[in-house]
């Protein structure tokens, strides 16, 4: 499979186990783009399995159509209040990585937004028929930090737009808005006035974004992959890991596309590479081997103890001590093993040790 998304040069399928490559097909969510490269070659591939990718790629036009309809309705209702949104995923990325809106799927809509202006994007949202999904539980305001967006679905529409005030998970140093829309970039394909994040900022995002996730589907890879085609500032690339994230998650997606894409290692990119950023690669394959997908409800304890110890490898000292040094803030489970009155929030600071205790010493007895 990943040789038909690279290249249209002919490979014997002559052993393939076709359920198995639609099964994974889907799983990658890269049929779009496998639709694509089987229009240039008809042979060794049975009429079934180009049948079955096409529908899916036709179903996924429609779908991105709709994304792009409403995008731009989305944006539009946020210039008329003056708030400035970058759109992350979705349609905008399809156009920009890969030229096309049929080649890449999405599933909603994704954008960011100050965070003074959160409040008002919310209203106009719920008075265009959304529906709030994340009612966030929160003491002391941790919500601003530890978490990065609210969901909203349009029960009509069918449409779930992810609105975003950090760009990950919290705790975490992030570029402000104000920096972020300082080098945005206008779509030149999808609507008017859409704007993206630069292209070093988008690298960063997509990066961070499917490290956590720990690159599950190909078709993060993908992005990654065309964008590299794409004129990058490496100073400022490496200035932004170095600030915001760390060099050896950049170090990783290198490496996996030089051995999943056989992209070739620049001179740009050895700083990113390190002993570390290849454990982290090789760590990386057990989700691609196994076909995991994060989102199953409960993970299976194997998949989800082997996440935990990925993500927390994937950290840097210092992004680890910010980390630990997070949990000494009172978590809204706090509140509910001992309510106080919002005033006296602030006692569950020196209350947090024993409440953490006394939660662990009820799930033992109740074992």
């Amino acid at each position: 499979m990943i040789n038909l998304l690279i290249d249209s040069q002919k490979h014997s399928y002559v052993n393939l186990n076709w359920n198995e490559f639609l099964a994974y097909a889907m799983h990658h969510r890269v049929y779009p783009l496998l639709h694509s490269k089987m229009k240039e070659r008809t042979e060794s591939i049975p009429e079934h399995v180009r049948h079955s990718i096409f529908l899916d790629y036709k179903q996924n036009v429609f779908q991105m159509l709709r994304l792009s309809a409403e995008m731009n309705h989305i944006n539009e209702i946020l210039v008329k209040q003056k708030i400035n949104s970058l759109f992350l995923k979705g349609p905008v990325l399809a156009e920009e990585l890969y030229g096309d809106l049929s080649l890449r799927t999405s599933s909603d809509i994704d954008l960011l937004i100050p965070l003074k202006d959160l409040k008002i994007a919310e209203k106009l949202l719920i008075d265009s028929g959304y529906e709030k999904e994340d009612y966030i539980q929160t003491v002391l305001n941790d919500w601003r930090w530890r978490h990065h967006h609210v969901t909203y679905f349009h029960p009509t529409k069918k449409i779930k737009v992810e609105l975003h005030w950090r760009l990950h998970p919290g705790p975490g140093k992030e570029q402000k808005f104000e920096q972020l829309w300082e080098r945005r970039r206008k779509s030149q394909n999808i609507g008017s006035a859409i704007y993206l994040l630069g292209r070093e900022d988008l690298f960063l995002f997509l990066t961070v974004h499917g490290a956590r996730h720990g690159w599950s589907r190909l078709r993060w890879l993908l992005d990654i992959h065309y964008l590299l085609e794409q004129e990058l500032d490496w100073k400022i690339l490496l200035d932004i890991f170095k600030t915001y994230s760390n060099p050896h998650i950049g170090g990783q997606v290198f490496i996996l596309l030089s051995q999943l894409f056989h992209t070739k290692i620049t001179n740009e990119m050895k700083p990113f590479i390190s002993k570390k950023a290849i454990k982290l690669a090789d760590e990386a394959l057990y989700y691609q081997v196994n076909r995991v997908h994060l989102h199953t409800i409960p993970l299976p304890i194997e998949v989800a103890n082997y996440h935990k110890m990925h993500v927390v490898r994937l950290r840097s000292f210092k992004q680890a001590a910010l980390y630990y040094l997070s949990t000494l803030h009172p978590f809204p489970e706090d509140a509910q093993t001992l309510p106080l009155p919002t005033s006296l929030h602030f006692l569950y600071f020196p209350l947090r040790p024993f409440l953490w205790i006394w939660r662990k010493s009820r799930k033992l007895v109740l074992s």
